[in-house]
């Protein structure tokens, strides 16, 4: 599953990531194209068990979630 939050400010993409993690779906993708954004999805992923790997892109970054 991929989620798309580049364009939304702060906390817009920790809530979308919220939606499908509250899904209990094991992996996911998530693009943003701001640092404040891939810092805060980052941190509500690692308090929600997922180890996260962040590439940097043309337009950002692609954060890689996987639950531990």
């Amino acid at each position: 599953m991929e989620i798309d939050a580049r364009g939304l400010s702060c906390p817009q993409p920790v809530i979308e990531t919220k939606k499908v993690v509250d899904k209990k779906i094991p992996s996911l993708s998530v693009l943003v194209d701001n640092i404040a954004a891939k810092e805060n999805v980052s941190r509500f992923a690692k308090a929600m068990k997922y180890d996260v790997v962040a590439h940097i892109t043309d337009y950002g970054w692609k954060l890689e979630l996987e639950k531990r």
